[in-house]
């Protein structure tokens, strides 16, 4: 499910602020992948939106049911793995936040 199709109101969403390192090689774009691939498998996940700009600095939002969900993606194994690979190799610093979403709405134009 993509973030363009959420359900309504309430869910979780974990906001992701980053500053990547100049050492852009060494996996972190196979990581990133295989990351997004096991968020996809977890329950309770909802979807996810990603950007990064030229200098490296990235915002990922990630969306969930609710904080069990998150919980159990913070636990997950192989997320731990990337998460240290990414404090010892490939982020300056970074930022978590999780709100809870309680209105939201979404125009398009057609």
């Amino acid at each position: 499910m993509t973030a363009q199709s959420l359900p309504n109101p309430p869910y979780y969403a974990v906001i992701f602020v980053n500053q990547r390192t100049e050492q852009d090689s060494d996996g972190y774009s196979h990581t990133a992948d295989k990351m997004v691939e096991l968020a996809e498998q977890q329950n309770g996940f909802l979807g996810l939106e990603s950007v990064r700009d030229e200098k490296g600095k990235g915002i990922t939002v990630s969306y969930w049911k609710d904080t069990t969900a998150i919980e159990n993606w913070k636990n997950d194994v192989e997320h731990c793995e990337a998460r240290q690979k990414g404090k010892d190799k490939w982020y300056e610093d970074y930022q978590l936040q999780i709100a809870k979403v309680e209105h939201g709405y979404r125009w398009i134009r057609n």
